[in-house]
């Protein structure tokens, strides 16, 4: 029996579940709740996510017709400046978009559980409130008055609500006044339950019914505690935490770049007699003024994720960077500031952003906890160090890539700078399922709904490649006959041309790549992903100098292909063979979360 038994799990672990990418194919269209909920998610969340980069675009459109120099420096101040803000916020906005889904989502749970089938109801009643959908309710015989009563104080006292609890307590000696007065406060009960138990306003008359039920229609009452509900502040202690974290980041984030631009620079390859220091430099500058600013805004955006509204950080982002494409040709044409200019309108508009998107966070959510040991310091910083490295390790590639192609010279680099912000603009579309995916996954781990995490999952894979295929075709056509927008430079243009197979045939890959990064971080996987992208960026950093040197701006674009395509095959390779947090899919144990 022993030995069948070792044989059984032998067969077990070697059964890997490939196959899961392929479930459902047929459905990736398919307009269901699952379809639904990604869409909703996902569209605007990847607005949001390409506008920055799109907005660096066009900065780039414009700082070119300057000069190719002004381009080239522009580019690298703004691969330096993305470096520093990633290392930064991107570990950070990351953890708290699954922190703040799960914290939200437990919270729910408890509500719901251990409370009975009567809070059970009122709970159900509650998210339709928060919902602005009234469900009918199905006509039942009228309970026993004592029992509705004693039914509303259950829920004042479960809302945490004395004052409520009071009233209910009053109630009982108005009921024994009148059966008329019995079948209002009954009919009101009705319509309280789930909310805060009997109304506030209920006031002892000489008849002994109450103003709120005499002197007004129910119908007003239920609207009034509705409005009262969707004005209700949640207390969520990982926001509170993301914020100010944020707030610290962004700050010493721009006192390194404006303290240590020069030599940043010359790390990046911009030597003390290159004609490129000088304008890169005003730009860095200018640009670093803005951290704080980059940085609350991303952080916001995590907490927004996690409450799976990403239509509103988008509202505010499009209106921000409307004002900013706006401002460039003013500030750098017609006020003279030159690559300065498109620095400053950056700023400006990052900073608006800033300030909406945090009185709009107030109203929502109360950013002052209970107490100081709410905070979750100790989570934030375990789980954002792994992430830390992990971002360090991927985004230094890029930007080695891009010092590589400033050492070749200007030419080299402006067209390289080009062609990479096309290549992440485009391939950024596909974090918005990152997003969707991670907010989804979430909340279903935090349920132990491992069903919907394999649903979720596997539908977000799919629509990423599909999305990538599209992608390649776009980008393909576009630049092609778009480069002339970018530059007017002959030999810039021409080395555009070279890049674009590359920038268009890796958008599948990429694609997935970012996907899998949300698939990851939806599983609280963290550490898998922080390790496991320590070796691709040790692989991709090897070929970029080997390729860059032998085969110069071709080979940069080979030895990024090959980085992105190693950043997908880690994510196929955690899922595919079923470990970690997914060994749920051989049968195996279910996951913990952390």
């Amino acid at each position: 029996m022993g030995e069948q038994q070792d044989m059984h799990e032998q067969v077990s672990f070697w059964k890997m579940p490939v196959d899961v990418f392929f479930r459902d194919a047929r459905n990736v269209f398919k307009w269901d709740l699952l379809g639904k909920e990604i869409l909703q998610i996902a569209v605007p969340a990847a607005l949001a996510v390409a506008a920055d980069p799109l907005a660096s675009l066009i900065d780039t459109a414009f700082i070119g017709h300057i000069g190719p120099v002004e381009l080239a420096a522009a580019g690298v101040s703004i691969a330096l400046f993305n470096q520093a803000s990633r290392i930064t916020i991107f570990p950070l906005v990351s953890v708290t978009t699954s922190f703040v889904a799960e914290e939200d989502t437990v919270a729910k749970m408890k509500i719901k559980a251990g409370k009975g089938l009567k809070l059970e109801k009122g709970s159900d009643m509650l998210d339709d409130l928060e919902k602005g959908v009234a469900k009918p309710k199905p006509e039942t015989k009228e309970p026993a008055l004592d029992d509705e009563n004693g039914e509303s104080s259950e829920m004042g006292k479960h809302l945490g609500n004395d004052e409520d609890k009071e009233n209910g307590e009053n109630s009982d000696k108005i009921l024994d006044e009148g059966s008329e007065a019995k079948n209002s406060i009954s009919e009101n009960a009705k319509l309280e339950i789930g909310e805060k138990g009997v109304p506030k306003n209920s006031e002892p008359q000489e008849n002994g019914s109450k103003t709120g039920i005499v002197n007004g229609p129910s119908v007003v009452m239920s609207k009034n505690k509705k409005t009262k509900m969707k004005n209700r502040k949640r207390t969520i202690a990982s926001a509170s935490t993301a914020l100010i974290f944020g707030a610290i980041l962004g700050l010493l984030q721009a006192i390194f770049l404006m303290l240590g631009s020069k030599v940043l620079l010359g790390v990046m390859g911009v030597k003390h007699d290159s004609p490129m220091l000088k304008p890169a430099m005003k730009y860095l500058r200018v640009r670093s003024i803005g951290a704080p600013a980059v940085l609350l805004t991303l952080a916001m955006q995590g907490i927004f994720r996690g409450f799976k509204d990403t239509k509103t950080p988008l509202y505010v982002i499009v209106v921000g960077y409307a004002i900013n494409i706006a401002l460039d040709p003013l500030l750098i044409f017609v006020c003279g500031f030159g690559i300065r200019g498109a620095a400053i309108a950056h700023v400006l508009s990052q900073y608006l952003m800033a300030l909406v998107l945090f009185l709009i966070l107030m109203r929502k959510v109360n950013l002052m906890p209970p107490s100081v040991k709410d905070l979750q310091f100790g989570k934030f910083l375990k789980n954002g160090s792994l992430l830390l490295a992990r971002v360090v390790a991927v985004t230094f590639c890029v930007t080695l890539a891009a010092s590589l192609a400033a050492r070749q010279g200007p030419t080299p680099m402006a067209a390289f700078q080009t062609c990479l912000q096309v290549w992440l603009t485009s391939s950024l579309l596909a974090d918005g399922l990152a997003v969707a995916g991670q907010a989804i996954l979430a909340c279903a781990f935090a349920e132990k709904d491992y069903k919907k995490a394999t649903a979720t999952a596997t539908r977000v894979l799919q629509m990423g490649f599909i999305l990538g295929v599209g992608l390649a075709l776009v980008v393909g056509v576009g630049l092609y006959f778009g480069a002339g927008i970018f530059s007017k430079d002959v030999n810039v243009l021409h080395l555009i041309k070279i890049g674009l197979p590359f920038v268009a045939a890796t958008q599948p890959i990429n694609s997935l790549s970012f996907v899998f990064d949300g698939v990851n971080f939806g599983a609280s996987d963290f550490a898998y992903s922080a390790y496991s992208l320590v070796l691709v960026a040790i692989a991709s950093i090897v070929s970029l100098f080997l390729l860059s040197k032998s085969d110069g701006f071709v080979g940069i674009w080979i030895a990024l292909t090959i980085y992105m395509g190693l950043r997908a095959f880690a994510g196929v390779w955690r899922m595919g063979t079923g470990t970690g947090p997914w060994r749920f899919l051989k049968g195996g144990s279910s996951p913990q979360l952390s």
